[in-house]
């Protein structure tokens, strides 16, 4: 299993992240403060600025300090968009 780093040393699986987005829109403010109620959000940011906001395929809400960019750059240099091939 591969892990990718999303800041700080935290680490998520990429095959159980469904989304990346920016949280910056009242949708995705919402989306959080209901993970936050629900007791599914996890705040990976330390403290800073949340600059990505990840969703992951159990509903778990995963805020980062990092953009959605850089995090894009992350996962896409540990090989998520590949498949493994068998002979």
């Amino acid at each position: 299993m591969k892990l990718v780093n999303i800041g700080f040393g935290n680490l998520v699986n990429p095959r159980r992240v469904v989304a990346v987005v920016s949280p910056d829109s009242a949708p995705v403010k919402r989306l959080g403060q209901e993970a936050r109620e629900r007791g599914v959000l996890i705040d990976a940011s330390f403290g800073r600025k949340t600059r990505a906001v990840l969703v992951t395929d159990s509903g778990h809400v995963i805020w980062s300090s990092l953009t959605c960019e850089q995090l894009a750059a992350r996962f896409d240099d540990n090989g998520e968009d590949t498949e493994e091939k068998t002979p």
